[in-house]
């Protein structure tokens, strides 16, 4: 695969200013997540990716258990998981996931987003076709050849291995997720810099000049919503 996880990675530049939102949708996610099935992450899969992510951005333990118990209480908050598609600027793909408890509120102000920043909202399969949900886990402190034949003898099939920034990165199907992290940590390893399930584009795009700048205030647009939870495009975000 060999693509650069910057597009992965800028979520975590946020600034601090920015930090109590990110959490608060983390505590979302959480919530919803536990809600659908057991709240206990070994015997619920959604529920145990979202937590693996969320130590990679430094969620604090309170947040989570408070997520957690919320999940176990008597709260009858009902959320939808809703996925928005578009075109940001010079044919930019931006995909969107959403929880929200008002649909009648969420559309609307994705489709703003869009409209202010010179993009614009597509019909559902518009731009998903062109992405592939990919468990993407990155780790420090191996080289290459230690993570592959970690793979290997744990017998884990993946798609790529690769290194990126002094960061080797494992991209595998959806279904492996829990598998390499399982292989990885047996490994010794206990950190990841990156363990999530994305959305990564089948090939990127560079944005011309001039509309690098359209593009950025676009993507800020759509993940300062309240509803939205993650947004995947598939330019190349140096």
């Amino acid at each position: 695969m060999g693509r650069k996880w910057n597009n992965i990675k800028e979520k975590k530049a946020k600034s601090d200013a920015n930090t109590s939102r990110i959490y608060a949708k983390f505590g979302l996610e959480i919530y919803v997540a536990a809600k659908k099935g057991e709240p206990n992450p070994e015997s619920n899969g959604a529920l145990k990716v979202v937590l693996e992510r969320a130590k990679t951005y430094n969620v604090p333990r309170a947040i989570i258990d408070r997520a957690i118990e919320k999940a176990k209480g008597s709260s009858d908050e009902m959320y939808e998981e809703l996925r928005y598609e578009g075109f940001g600027p010079s044919g930019s793909m931006i995909i969107v996931d959403a929880l929200t408890n008002n649909v009648n509120r969420t559309a609307p102000a994705v489709r703003s987003a869009f409209n202010k920043s010179g993009g614009n909202m597509g019909v559902s399969g518009s731009v998903a076709y062109m992405f592939d949900q990919t468990a993407v886990i990155g780790v420090e402190g191996k080289s290459l050849d230690e993570v592959m034949e970690i793979m290997l003898e744990a017998d884990v099939d993946v798609r790529d291995i690769v290194e990126e920034e002094e960061t080797i990165m494992v991209y595998a199907e959806p279904d492996q997720f829990n598998a390499v992290q399982e292989a990885l940590k047996a490994a010794g390893i206990t950190e990841f810099v990156v363990a999530e399930i994305t959305m990564m584009a089948q090939n990127d795009v560079d944005l011309p000049e001039e509309s690098v700048a359209a593009f950025e205030k676009l993507i800020n647009a759509l993940e300062d919503l309240e509803d939205v939870q993650q947004v995947y495009h598939n330019v190349n975000w140096e």
